[in-house]
């Protein structure tokens, strides 16, 4: 048993360091992982120095969902075709984009990329508390200003959540015809598209009548593929926020970022396989319970809901599909503070 003394400095140890958290306006210490292994292209890759030849995928980055975007990037990685022609464009809304794109650096010493700010202000007096305070933050309707945030040069773009992984090969998405839609992703025209509007949108005619004429189906806008010149010419970013405004006044959904873009959307989404989004991993909202695939293939397993992988791993408590993602969890553990080692 150790002296009394050394005890009690370990616990005040240990208490000194709980309190430099987010809630005392100290901001938490970042993640840190391993390095990954260098993906190289093949031979019967092009030169990424030509233009058509490059894959753009976007994401978002901040301390409490890092661990998933860094799992994310390994994954597409690791399935890729031609990684080397694959750049990501991170979008951060913190002041600590320095310390990501140290970190990025660190795990992907030959990943291309590129680190964007986000102003969170942009977003912030159009915000309606949700069901689930995440889907609450302003990082989380950053996919709307892609076209923005981005450079004119970058026509499509794939945009992926922070908790999802990549089981096939990215080029098979980007290779998509969008026809002449803007945006591309899975639909899942079974569910019931009510649930996702409150009873006072249903109950305006011109609320409502903004469906008709339309073949509306849901689409989750964790995975999507989208045409950046067509969505500036169709000034969509105005659209969606004609919306948010909407929902600020006479609170017309429940559920963050996704009614706008349904509301913009749905019906007019070019229809991407389903196996290109498995999602809802992370359970509902409010519990995030264990859940099973759904039938059919699977290219990218996506954990949306409250559940995320990672947490319910390190509390000990994970679901059989958890274990998919942990090849990809190159997050270093700290060694515990009252380990005997």
């Amino acid at each position: 048993m150790p002296p009394t003394h050394t005890l009690t400095h370990l616990l005040l140890l240990f208490f000194a360091v709980e309190a430099h958290s987010p809630a005392t306006g100290v901001a938490a210490e970042l993640p840190t992982f391993g390095e990954a292994p260098a993906f190289r292209n093949g031979r019967e890759c092009r030169n990424p120095a030509h233009r058509d030849s490059v894959i753009h995928i976007a994401m978002t980055l901040d301390a409490t969902y890092l661990r998933g975007s860094v799992a994310g990037v390994f994954s597409v990685l690791q399935h890729a075709s031609c990684p080397e022609n694959v750049v990501f464009h991170f979008i951060a809304a913190t002041h600590r984009r320095p310390e990501l794109r140290r970190i990025v650096t660190a795990t992907f010493p030959y990943l291309s990329f590129h680190l964007y700010h986000f102003d969170a202000n942009l977003v912030r007096g159009k915000i309606s508390y949700s069901i689930r305070r995440a889907l609450d933050q302003p990082l989380n309707y950053a996919r709307m200003y892609l076209a923005d945030l981005l450079p004119a040069t970058v026509r499509r773009i794939i945009y992926f959540d922070s908790d999802l992984i990549v089981v096939d090969d990215v080029a098979k998405l980007w290779s998509i015809d969008l026809h002449a839609r803007v945006l591309g992703a899975p639909e899942y025209c079974h569910a019931n598209f009510t649930n996702y509007f409150t009873h006072r949108f249903w109950s305006n005619p011109t609320y409502a009548a903004s469906f008709k004429r339309r073949d509306a189906c849901y689409f989750n806008t964790g995975v999507m593929v989208i045409d950046l010149w067509k969505w500036r010419e169709g000034r969509y970013t105005e659209k969606l926020e004609t919306w948010m405004r909407i929902q600020k006044r006479n609170r017309i959904y429940e559920l963050g970022s996704l009614p706008p873009f349904l509301l913009v959307f749905a019906g007019d989404v070019e229809r991407v396989e389903h196996r290109w989004n498995q999602h809802g991993l992370g359970g509902d909202n409010l519990e995030g319970l264990c859940r099973d695939l759904h039938p059919g293939p699977v290219s990218l397993l996506h954990w949306s809901g409250k559940g995320k992988p990672w947490l319910r791993i390190d509390s000990k408590k994970p679901c059989q599909l958890d274990s998919l993602w942990a090849p990809y969890d190159l997050f270093r553990h700290s060694p515990s503070l009252f380990s005997d080692s």
